[in-house]
Order: C-alpha cells, then sequence, then structure tokens
C-alpha cells in the first residue's frame, strides 16, 4: 500500500493487515517503526476528529507534526497545491494528509507530484473518507466479531456523503447486507445493486445489526428547497424506542461526526450506553491511524 486515497484502490489484505495492526496498537503490543519521521496536516475543511486523530496518532509514534495553516501559507500568493508538497517533502515532511472540499483534488495532485511523498485522504469533497471506514470497521470488529452476513443500515445524507461511499466501498468486501435508508432528496443518484434502499426508516433498521446514522451536510447542498429540519427529524431521526422495537437487540448505533442533536438523533440515546459506541469510534481512530502511518511509513528513509 503505498497511499491511502479511497477504500477501493486498496485490497482486502491491505485492510486485514491494518486492523491487525491497529488491534496491537491499543494492546500495547507493538512499537512504532517510523519514529523520527515527519507528518503535515493539510486541512483546507474544518475538523475535530479526523484532524486531532491523526495528530495524536503521529505523536503516539515518535512523529514531528506539521499543522499546516493554509490561510497563512504561500498559496495566498499564488503556489499551487503541487508546489506546496513537494517543497514540503524538500523541507524534511514524509507524509500529508490532506482533507479538501473538492472531490479527487488529492488524486489528481499526487499525480503531478514527482517526489515520494506519502499521500492520505483526510476526506475529499463527497468522494471518500477512508480512514474514517477503517475505523467504523475496526469497531464494528470489536463489537460483534464479523460483519459477514450482518445487516448494517446507513440513515441520512448519503448522496454528500464521504463517509457512506467509503464505508460501502469496505463493507461490500467482507460480505455485509448493507442497507441505505434517506429521503428521495438525499438518496445516491447511481444506484448499486449489492445495497437494498430504503424511504422508511423502520423498515430499513428491522433487525439491523448496525445503524449508522449520517449528519444532513447542508454546506454541501448545491440546491434550495430542501425540507427543513424539523421534516427530517420527523420522519428520520434515530431514538431509542426505535432501536428497541426494531432493530435487533445487539444492534450497535454508529456516527462519524459531528452529531447534530435531535436531528438525526436524538440527545437521549447519545448520552446513553448505546451512544458510548460513537465515542469509541473516536478512540479507535488513534490506533488505526497509527496503523495507516505505521504501514506506509515503515522502512521509508527521512525526507532530504
Amino acid at each position: 500500500m503505498e497511499h491511502l486515497i479511497d477504500i477501493a484502490s486498496i485490497s482486502k489484505e491491505d485492510i486485514v493487515n491494518i486492523i491487525n495492526l491497529a488491534k496491537q496498537f491499543k494492546t500495547g503490543k507493538k512499537n512504532s517503526d517510523v519514529e523520527t519521521k515527519t507528518l503535515a496536516l493539510m486541512f483546507y475543511e474544518n475538523s475535530t476528529r479526523t484532524r486531532c486523530s491523526f495528530e495524536i496518532a503521529g505523536q503516539k509514534l515518535g512523529m514531528n507534526i506539521i499543522n499546516f495553516d493554509a490561510n497563512h501559507s504561500s498559496l495566498l500568493k499564488g503556489e499551487s497545491l503541487k508546489d506546496t508538497i513537494e517543497n514540503l517533502y524538500f523541507l524534511g515532511v514524509n507524509a500529508v494528509v490532506i482533507r479538501h472540499s473538492y472531490s479527487g483534488i488529492i488524486n489528481n495532485v499526487m499525480r503531478l507530484v514527482k517526489y515520494p511523498i506519502k499521500f492520505i485522504n483526510g476526506g475529499d469533497g463527497t468522494h471518500a473518507h477512508p480512514s474514517q471506514a477503517l475505523l467504523d470497521y475496526y469497531t464494528m470488529l470489536e463489537k460483534i466479531g464479523t460483519i459477514d452476513n450482518k445487516k448494517v443500515v446507513i440513515v441520512g445524507d448519503v448522496a454528500h456523503s464521504r463517509v457512506a461511499k467509503s464505508n460501502i466501498s469496505l463493507l461490500s468486501k467482507f460480505g455485509a447486507d448493507i442497507h441505505v435508508c434517506a429521503p428521495t432528496y438525499l438518496q445516491f443518484t447511481h444506484y448499486n445493486d449489492q445495497i437494498s434502499y430504503h424511504n422508511d426508516v423502520k423498515e430499513a433498521i428491522d433487525g439491523a445489526n448496525v445503524v449508522m446514522v449520517l449528519r444532513v451536510q447542508n454546506e454541501r447542498h448545491e440546491k434550495e428547497g430542501y425540507p427543513d429540519s424539523s421534516e427530517y427529524k420527523r420522519l428520520y431521526e434515530i431514538d431509542t424506542d426505535l432501536l428497541k422495537k426494531y432493530a435487533a437487540n445487539d444492534v450497535i448505533l454508529m456516527h462519524p461526526g459531528p452529531a447534530n442533536r435531535n436531528i438525526e438523533v436524538s440527545s437521549e440515546l447519545l448520552d446513553n450506553t448505546v451512544g458510548k459506541t460513537i465515542l469509541e469510534q473516536a478512540q479507535n481512530g488513534v490506533f488505526v491511524r497509527m496503523a495507516i502511518l505505521n504501514t506506509l511509513l515503515k522502512g521509508v528513509n527521512n525526507a532530504s
């Protein structure tokens, strides 16, 4: 695995290796292979979990961390992202985590950069968020052991969700029974025959082993005229009563964050024991990202 751009471009073996390595880091059975390597965090969109998680992961591995500030960089003077990254490489940066609002920008820049810096996609537009899918999978395995033939339901704004796309790509590799639930105006425009589609949330979560809730991403909506949040809440909010009545007894609740309380998921549910899994996702993200960094940078010589 040379880079981590999306789930589709890595193998099942790569995924299994990352998960196993994350387990070793979490249990303290593995030491860092990448001490003194340098990581740059290049976030052009706001982030709490992903940015802090990669930073803590790098620190635990003994790496040097650069928090790149685009608003105070030469990008504002007209420097291209390609030139910025090549300069970072010659300053000693071994890997970059990039988050950007434009889908596909990381693939495009990676093809242009002429030097062996490692690229990690921290979320690009509505395209992909591979490290989130990996930490979600890790959490599912911790909770239910396997996802083979397990019913995984993704509820919410799938049309704009890079998390949904990456999770579907990963879960389909491991035999999950994938269901998507959203109002028509927030559904995928391109259908996948590996997925079951629903408009009714009760029908969707019937017997579900995993319910993954997504935020309605108002900032990505290009058209006006969507119903207001009260309408979405009335039809799609996940709460305790709904899970108890329809989902499997051992259902796990997941959310990539940030959660809009009392819109897509009830505040009461977030704060009880079922909601704790969402916090555990964030915790597991540190160990999964340690595994990603260690895998990509092990054996790599320090940059110039």
